[in-house]
């Protein structure tokens, strides 16, 4: 019987590649706790926004701190697809590599739906599919700018070794 040895630079490229992407999901998730509510959010956000604002009325900074949030709801989900496709892209499964363009979006949605899922069940959070449709379009946003720099990547590639 014949052991498979473990390359401990293959595991060490593993981990590099896969760490970033489950911290991310770790802070999606902690995020996801009433840690993150807006009556939390709002301790450093109103100052902020009172600053920023001072004439405005409390309806408008209530507004101004809700897209605040939809945009970190955009934000959040953008830096898991840029995680993701970065390791998916890499990644040594031929399939995940081949296709990381969709498992990346499959990731951003499963997580997307999960996150709002979870938050139904917190008093102090509410669950929203329209919170799914912004968490998706900020994950298919960095997905196609993540593609689109590695086109770009590779042509010049491609240019080089012609040049050659």
């Amino acid at each position: 019987m014949t052991e498979k040895k473990i390359n401990k630079s293959d595991w060490r490229g593993r981990i590099l590649r896969y760490a970033p992407l489950i911290l991310w999901l770790g802070v999606i998730f902690w995020t996801s706790s009433g840690m993150a509510s807006m009556s939390n959010t709002s301790r450093f956000i109103r100052p902020l926004l009172e600053f920023f604002f001072p004439d405005a009325t409390d309806a408008t900074l209530l507004i101004y701190h809700g897209y605040i949030r939809k945009f970190a709801h955009f934000a959040e989900y953008a830096a898991l697809a840029f995680w993701a496709s970065l390791a998916f892209s890499t990644s040594s499964v031929r399939f995940l590599q081949k296709f990381w363009y969709l498992a990346a979006f499959v990731l951003v949605a499963l997580i997307a739906s999960l996150d709002e899922f979870n938050q139904s069940f917190n008093a102090t959070r509410t669950g929203s599919i329209y919170d799914v449709l912004i968490d998706i379009s900020g994950g298919l946003f960095m997905i196609l700018l993540f593609a689109g720099i590695k086109k770009i990547g590779g042509n010049r590639k491609t240019e080089q070794s012609r040049a050659e």
